[in-house]
């Protein structure tokens, strides 16, 4: 079981907490990570781009000049994909990128980017986590005492106050237990998690 330091927003250590060797203390299986990044980006994917074939595009009812004796090359109708305005070839067409990964890889994915995060000791858990107000200025000077240069930071709830404080500060994201994902955790340096947001993590995958 992997003990790490408690911090406070002044970024001095207030205590030791024990993370559960379910959550953050795994074998990382790095097939099921892979796949989790796949699939997160395959389904940022908007799939709407089209292009119009030569069956599509108008005009090329008749053909352009006859076929023997003028020199040139001969051809059948102006919308063929070699002319100016013609149709494309193999014209994209929309379609759903989405990939489905099955609840037990998902969870164990997730368990691997939490487990990754321990090992490599990029985890830091905050006593707590708010704000009297929206200010982004009381935001970055919380990011300066913990010398975070990029994160992602877990809240338990909706705390509207932490995350429009963050939303400006371009290598900080926030994001509830509900939402987090394997991408996020892997893509950001440091993975910060209030107590609370601990705690429910430990609830929901346990």
């Amino acid at each position: 079981m992997a003990n790490v330091s408690v911090y406070n927003t002044n970024g001095d250590e207030v205590g030791n907490i024990d993370l559960p060797d379910e959550i953050f203390g795994i074998k990382i299986n790095e097939h099921a990570v892979h796949m989790a990044v796949v699939q997160y980006l395959a389904n940022q994917r908007q799939g709407t781009k089209s292009a119009k074939t030569r069956a599509e595009v108008r005009g090329g009812g008749k053909k352009p000049w006859r076929q023997k004796g003028t020199g040139r090359a001969r051809q059948g109708s102006i919308r063929s994909p070699q002319w100016t305005g013609g149709g494309v070839v193999f014209a994209p067409k929309p379609r759903d990128f989405s990939i489905k990964l099955n609840k037990k890889l998902k969870r164990l994915a997730l368990k691997s980017a939490l487990t990754s995060r321990v090992t490599e000791q990029k985890i830091i858990v905050l006593d707590d986590l708010s704000l009297a107000e929206i200010k982004t200025k009381e935001m970055k000077k919380i990011c300066d005492n913990l010398k975070l240069e990029k994160a992602l930071i877990v809240l338990s709830g909706s705390n509207s106050n932490v995350v429009l404080s963050a939303r400006n500060i371009p290598y900080v994201k926030t994001a509830g237990v509900n939402t987090i994902n394997v991408y996020d955790i892997l893509k950001y340096d440091t993975f910060v998690v209030t107590k609370e947001a601990l705690t429910k993590i430990q609830e929901v995958y346990a």
